[in-house]
């Protein structure tokens, strides 16, 4: 009893500092909403002017430099350098200053998928919105943001080429374009959009963005003629750069439970390593790995670099000493003759953690939909839910149908728990009988117990072990339903508009509650008079806890309790109609 008394206590303290947490968190995010009252949305017959980064690999010693102590500041001015790995594999660690071009223009690029914008100076991507997925639900108007470049937050995609003749050595290429608006056309199989660069010795390339209908994945390509009388060699280094703060419209729904945002990569030791901004900060990361891809990942959507299956990478995260989180690849030289011609290029992902397209495009990339340690479950269970929703074409009724299965695939393990319950309430009145008559003599109370249990068959452990069974696939089940991104704005039925967030009226929770506290009295009341209140007040505690979670996942609880309460009872009246152990 009194290891039951301090797994309870245990139990309302951590969930008291998740409320707290949760509390502190959602205060803070609803002043960081309102103080935010900055545009985000590209657009296209206007774009904004340009702002020159410089966060961005360089392969020759750099000049002195006085930084600004904020990212902002780097942002806005001319920015300082701070090197990604020089073929071959170093980092330097230095800064080298560069000078701001005034005449710098965006590209405007539009597609079924993406509305984004590319800077000239650079050929950097530095604003990218999600045409169909929307910031707010019902806003048409409004695609959600993923990279961008404004007072509101910096998270941009750079790429160029770096190395003896990398035309991103000393400063970013300035690249001129024929036309300052794309758009693919309906029924197109692509759109290509070439940046052209032309140097003095007879060197001409071209960074050509290619992309097609429906897909999140951008092809970047480097195209090289070497008209001179020299050999041409230099490498492509791509990369992510992004400041630490969460973005504008993260909605954080669970309780005390923030989605990850950071880096992840893929090793050879670890199939799917992250660091948060906070480890980066500590220690930065660096490998030379085979193929592979580095993400920036935030919840529901990431963005992330694919170079070359076949080749060998330098990979590495880094926080700059100007605040900026700095995740990239460079990949070894590409080395043409007099006279010669070649390309190499990496793909950029920019949109939904969409686990079978991820999976596609690169081995354990799809993990980036972060299950945690019960991934194994997690995935099959995702499975079944996107299989069942194909049917019923609502993803609430989904979680429904999805709840009641697995009920049904533990209906034995929850019987035997239920049973063993049933029982102890059963003989609830002789267990009274003895604590009253063996009050003083603790040792013959407990004798006389066992005696009960064993004469009455019960085993008082028997309603524990099952729900101890049980428990992981639970777990697995909430973090799935917490990692989907088809829950984002999908709607249930009547209040109920988005499954992602809380329910608007609360009446989920309320219900949830509620079974909560018809459950407990199916239950045999805790022999301990402290137990006995703590567990009066666990319906109420756990109502508050779910007022905040996504109503999706309270929707899962609220079936889940429904359908138990449902075989407890029937259990439960079966045993006592027929006075004598199940």
């Amino acid at each position: 009893m009194d290891l039951q008394r301090s797994l309870l206590i245990g139990a309302i303290v951590i969930l008291s500092f998740m409320l707290l947490t949760r509390w502190v968190a959602f205060s803070e995010e609803k002043s960081a909403a309102e103080n935010a009252g900055v545009t985000r949305l590209i657009d296209t017959d206007a774009p904004p002017a340009p702002q020159v980064d410089a966060d961005v690999p360089t392969a020759t010693p750099p000049a002195a430099a006085a930084p600004d102590s904020t990212p902002a500041a780097a942002n806005q001015t001319a920015g300082l350098d701070e090197d990604l790995p020089t073929p071959p594999m170093e980092d330097t660690g230095e800064e080298a200053a560069t000078t701001a071009v005034s005449n710098a223009t965006l590209v405007t690029v539009e597609t079924d998928v993406f509305s984004l914008a590319i800077d000239t100076n650079g050929g950097d991507i530095i604003q990218l919105a999600l045409r169909k997925h929307l910031e707010k639900q019902g806003d048409h108007d409004a695609p959600f943001v993923l990279l961008e470049q404004n007072p509101t937050l910096v998270y941009v995609s750079q790429s160029g080429l770096i190395g003896p003749d990398g035309i991103d050595t000393n400063g970013r290429a300035q690249y001129t374009t024929t036309a300052n608006k794309y758009t693919l056309e309906a029924g197109a199989e692509k759109l290509v959009v070439d940046l052209n660069w032309q140097g003095n010795d007879a060197v001409t390339i071209t960074k050509r963005f290619t992309f097609r209908p429906g897909d999140y994945l951008i092809d970047v390509e480097f195209l090289v003629q070497n008209n001179s009388q020299q050999r041409w060699q230099a490498n492509l280094f791509g990369q992510i750069k992004r400041e630490s703060g969460p973005p504008p419209s993260q909605e954080t729904n669970a309780m005390g439970m923030k989605p990850f945002l950071g880096v992840a990569t893929t090793t050879t030791e670890d199939r799917f390593r992250k660091f948060s901004f906070g480890d980066l900060a500590d220690e930065s990361f660096k490998a030379q790995l085979p193929g592979g891809w580095i993400a920036m990942i935030q919840h529901y959507f990431l963005s992330a670099w694919i170079p070359n299956a076949d080749q060998s990478h330098n990979y590495s995260a880094r926080v700059t000493s100007t605040g900026f989180n700095i995740a990239g690849f460079t990949s070894p030289a590409l080395i043409l003759d007099p006279g010669k011609s070649g390309s190499v290029s990496a793909g950029f992902y920019a949109g939904p953690k969409d686990q079978e397209r991820l999976e596609e495009i690169s081995p354990y990339l799809d993990l980036s939909v972060d299950y945690g340690f019960l991934w194994w479950l997690a995935k099959p269970l995702f499975w079944l839910l996107t299989f069942i929703q194909s049917f019923v074409g609502n993803w609430g009724v989904a979680i429904i149908l999805l709840t009641v299965l697995i009920k049904g695939l533990f209906f034995k393990l929850s019987e035997a728990s239920y049973k063993s319950m049933a029982n102890m309430r059963r003989v609830q009145p002789k267990m009274v009988e003895i604590r009253e008559q063996y009050a003083e003599d603790k040792q013959k109370q407990s004798q006389a117990m066992m005696d009960l249990y064993r004469k009455e068959k019960i085993n008082p452990m028997g309603g524990c072990l099952p729900i101890l069974v049980q428990m992981p696939v639970f777990i697995a089940l909430y973090w799935m339903l917490m990692e989907s991104v088809e829950l984002r704005h999908a709607p249930f039925a009547l209040w109920i508009e988005d499954l992602s967030v809380m329910d608007p009226y609360f009446v989920l929770p309320l219900l949830m509650g509620a079974s909560m506290w018809f459950m407990q009295k199916l239950n045999p009341p805790p022999p301990d008079p402290m137990q006995a209140k703590i567990m009066q007040w666990m319906p109420i505690m756990f109502t508050f806890f779910f007022l905040w979670f996504p109503s999706g996942l309270v929707l899962y609880w609220l079936v889940n309790n429904l359908l138990s309460m449902a075989q407890q009872y029937v259990i439960t009246k079966k045993i006592e109609n027929a006075g004598a152990p199940a």
